[in-house]
């Protein structure tokens, strides 16, 4: 797979991911996410799916 079509897919990803997260977190403490913790769960999440990506031979 060539390095455009990961990176995009790894971002639309990570925004979906973050997304769920942040409602999630409204839901169980009726506030908004900190800042910090939005960006470390979209950077665990990105890992995981940049490297199965990269491992994926299309």
């Amino acid at each position: 797979m060539i390095l455009s079509h990961r990176l995009i897919i790894t971002i639309v990803s990570v925004v979906v991911i973050s997304f769920l997260v942040g409602q999630f977190w409204r839901y169980l403490f009726d506030t908004r996410i900190p800042g910090y913790l939005s960006g470390l769960v979209g950077g665990l999440a990105a890992l995981p799916i940049w490297e199965l990506l990269k491992k994926r031979k299309v």
